[in-house]
């Protein structure tokens, strides 16, 4: 058994910046790599990805060696971005704390060798120092070197899929550690060396490669079909090695390194080769399969004039405890190779401490001939993995990812406006796909991070998750014959008279008298005189009856008085038609009052307005809506730096009235001058109709929320113009309501970024957020009982757990 202690001879003789200078004399440029989420990407993301990686390094100097090591390591969720402060937010933090999944972490070498020449030697002492290497950082092909390397680096970024960002020097030593020291945690060790496996720490190492051309089968694409995901109708894609990636849950890295020789060079090599074949090629069936290759590939570099010859060498390094569990991940490993047309390559002894060790980014140059395949630069590209775990962001709504069901944070709102400009949303789901779980979910997580939400809900699906805040909301219903207690002609005195509450005012009586034409601004101005003129006369006692009676009481005089014309403001048609929701008209409950309660919202953070007995009622929720609307705008975001919501729940009900739409895309027009978003609830986008008014809300709508739907996707498709992988996005959603782990899945598309992200909640967020049911009913029954929701939910949850622990209610 031999043994390497790496404090004794440690790579690097020098770092500067993130280039380093290693003691074999070579010279080392060092990036983190920021891919895109995994199932994020269509095939055509894939190629053009390939084709990023393939122009930015068909130009790097001959010589150039490019190791890219994709690390996988088994972890624990932290949730140290979780907040955790409320009750639902600490029962999510403790429910996914410690949950396990891959981390992947991408790294980006860039090595300038000390010797360019074809390596032929077989066995290279990798810590052997060569003390003339340090003269790089003053040599002059050094840095055409780097600045070549920049140029390439500067291309991938450009193509904003790949990220490429330089490696401190923190990180270079982190990684460097991590890699002798077998990625064990808490204390330092060796590297010991014995006939089954590499032994570091508790780790136990082995090594699996393609290092021949004789290792690939017939095809090598950028990308292929993700048999979990696709189906009869379409087709869901992936990299073409991914299921060596997040897709094969070990512990295991995966380097390619790629050699980028002189294309010339190698032609007259190979072409020396086929002459050395034509003649040997009858004394075996191997000579002739070897002959086909290089003719085919010598064929593809006289034909293509862009193609770069190089030498490549991939290989998995892969850890567990215990030859066995080595024995079942290799396993693993060559299954999916399998299914890749791909024979790799199982080193043994020696050769597997030589892979395992120059692997490393300093020592890739001590590879020989006989370790490398020999491709273009487009075929060895193939092998590369594109995509990553999913994204989380510093806040943000939390959901989960479809790998393990680890919380991630998405930033909807997106205040530094980087992927939206207008944050409103919308979310489809057909009755029974859990539309109100998903709002509750969104609307829950806004609340608590200082967010005001006003919820106008035909459904009481809300009542469970307000009464978690009993002093911060207030649930507003309608009850027939009664008022809201919302004045909107009220004012304490003539400063509440501004401009903007003119304005407001003027918009609310025009669209009572509801002419069906657009307003002009004729008319908006006589309407304006007409308050002026009010308010100065009438000093106390502001309502609609009374602007009615003063109207009323100069319908002779006023239109002259006020030098407006009968054809801006009809007298006539103002007292008729306002006579329904004034004196005994049969809507005046819904006017009849003097003062304003108004106030009371000020100071509540969720406002839920209840209209579900008035959903029916064409005038009525119109007005109220109306109403609510002056209510918002007086107080709610009379603080334009206050972050707020407004929720259209069961919007298709609304919809059904003409002037309903309307009404809301004023919103849709007045939220922009606000901190705010506005949010829609449909079954299907079918309900919305297919008018310009639409149109200019679903053009305003940038966060798309779907949840499974049976029916197909076609018109979400159209009318949202989604891409063709969002449409196979959508169609592989799949939902787990059986077993421990039940989930929902869900399209969300942010701006031009799309995926699928599950919804998995603790059992006390499943609690508040249930609608309708017995588990419900008696949720409710223990919150009459205790007069506390957090209480309510606890025993639940503590019943459902232990049924034994049920009491009386």
């Amino acid at each position: 058994m031999k043994t390497i202690n790496l404090s004794e001879f440690y790579p690097i003789m020098d770092i500067q910046g993130n280039v380093i200078f290693a003691n074999n004399g070579n010279l080392v440029q060092c990036y983190s790599v920021g891919y895109p989420e995994i199932y994020s990407l269509s095939e055509k993301d894939f190629e053009e990805i390939h084709g990023s990686w393939f122009q930015a390094f068909k130009a790097l100097p001959v010589g150039t060696i490019v190791h890219k090591q994709d690390v996988y390591r088994k972890a624990g969720f932290s949730a140290e971005n979780l907040p955790n402060e409320s009750f639902l937010q600490q029962a999510t933090y403790h429910y996914f704390k410690g949950r396990e999944y891959l981390d992947h972490s991408s790294f980006l070498f860039f090595v300038l060798p000390l010797k360019k020449t074809f390596n032929t030697t077989k066995y290279v002492n990798p810590f052997r120092k060569v003390d003339k290497g340090i003269h790089r950082q003053m040599d002059h092909y050094a840095r055409e070197f780097v600045n070549a390397v920049n140029d390439a680096v500067s291309f991938i970024n450009n193509s904003r899929k790949i990220t490429l960002a330089p490696m401190c020097e923190e990180s270079i030593l982190e990684s460097t550690n991590n890699y002798f020291n077998g990625y064990n945690h808490g204390f330092d060790t060796d590297i010991q060396m014995n006939k089954k496996c590499l032994e570091i720490g508790d780790h136990d190492f082995d090594v699996m490669a393609i290092n021949s051309e004789l290792c690939f089968g017939d095809m090598l694409q950028s990308s292929r079909p993700n048999d979990r995901f696709t189906s009869d109708d379409f087709v869901f894609h992936q990299g073409f090695i991914d299921g060596l990636g997040l897709n094969l849950h070990e512990n295991h890295i995966v380097n390619q390194i790629i050699y980028l020789d002189d294309k010339y060079k190698w032609r007259k090599y190979l072409e020396k080769s086929i002459e050395e074949l034509n003649k040997s090629s009858n004394f075996g069936t191997q000579n002739k399969v070897v002959l086909k290759k290089i003719e085919d590939i010598l064929a593809k570099i006289n034909d293509d004039e862009s193609s770069r010859i190089v030498r490549g060498h991939l290989n998995i390094v892969f850890w567990g405890e215990g030859t066995q569990e080595l024995g079942r991940i290799a396993t693993k490993i060559k299954t999916e190779f399998k299914e890749l047309d791909i024979v790799p390559y199982y080193p043994k002894g020696e050769e597997r401490k030589h892979y395992f060790l120059n692997s490393y980014c300093c020592f890739t140059s001590n590879f020989s001939n006989g370790d490398l395949y020999v491709a273009d630069l487009k075929h060895a590209l193939c092998l590369y993995i594109n995509n990553s775990v999913y994204i989380s962001d510093n806040k943000g709504v939390v959901f989960n990812d479809r790998q393990y069901n680890i919380p991630i944070l998405k930033d909807v709102w997106d205040e530094a406006r980087k992927r939206i400009k207008a944050r409103n949303f919308a979310i489809f789901a057909p009755t029974g796909e859990g539309k109100s779980f998903l709002a509750n979910n969104i609307l829950r997580q806004y609340f608590e991070s200082g967010v005001r939400l006003v919820v106008i809900d035909l459904g009481g699906s809300y009542d469970k998750f307000a009464k978690l805040y009993p002093n911060d909301h207030i649930v507003l219903r309608y009850e027939q014959g009664k008022n809201l207690g919302i004045n909107p002609f009220y004012i304490s005195d003539k400063a509440d008279l501004t401009p903007e509450r003119l304005e407001d005012l003027t918009i609310f009586i025009l669209e009572l008298l509801a002419t069906g034409n657009e307003t002009s601004k004729a008319q908006e101005v006589a309407v304006k005189k007409v308050l002026l003129s009010y308010y100065s006369k009438c000093t106390t006692g502001h309502s609609l009856a009374s602007l009615y009676q003063y109207v009323d009481d100069h319908k002779d005089s006023l239109v002259t008085d006020l030098q407006i014309r009968e054809m801006h403001f009809s007298v006539y048609d103002f007292l008729h038609i306002l006579s329904e929701y004034v004196e005994n008209g049969i809507y005046s409950f819904l006017f009849n009052t003097n003062t304003d309660q108004t106030y009371k919202l000020e100071d509540k953070r969720l406002i839920v307005f209840e209209l579900d007995e008035v959903k029916d009622n064409k005038e009525i929720l119109s007005v109220m809506l109306k109403l609510i609307k002056s209510a918002i705008q007086r107080t709610i975001w009379r603080n334009k730096a206050e972050k707020g919501i407004i929720l259209f729940d069961e919007f298709a009900k609304q919809l059904k009235f003409k002037n309903v739409l309307e009404s809301v895309e004023f919103y849709y027009q007045a939220i922009r001058k606000q901190n705010g978003a506005i949010g829609i609830i449909l079954q299907s986008i079918n309900q919305l109709p297919n008018n310009s008014t639409s149109a200019s809300i679903l053009e305003n709508t940038q966060v798309i929320y779907s949840l499974r739907n049976e029916k197909g996707y076609d018109e979400l498709v159209n009318r949202l113009h989604l891409s063709s992988h969002d449409l196979n996005q959508l169609k592989s959603i799949r939902n787990q309501l059986k077993g421990e782990r039940k989930y929902t899945e869900m399209f969300i598309k942010i701006g031009k970024d799309s995926n699928i992200f599950r919804l998995e909640v603790p059992p006390e967020v499943h609690a508040a957020y249930l609608t309708d049911g017995e588990e419900n009913e008696t949720i409710m029954a223990l919150y009459r009982k205790y007069g506390d929701m957090e209480t309510a939910i606890t025993q639940f949850v503590a019943q459902q757990t232990n049924p034994s622990n049920k009491s009386n209610i």
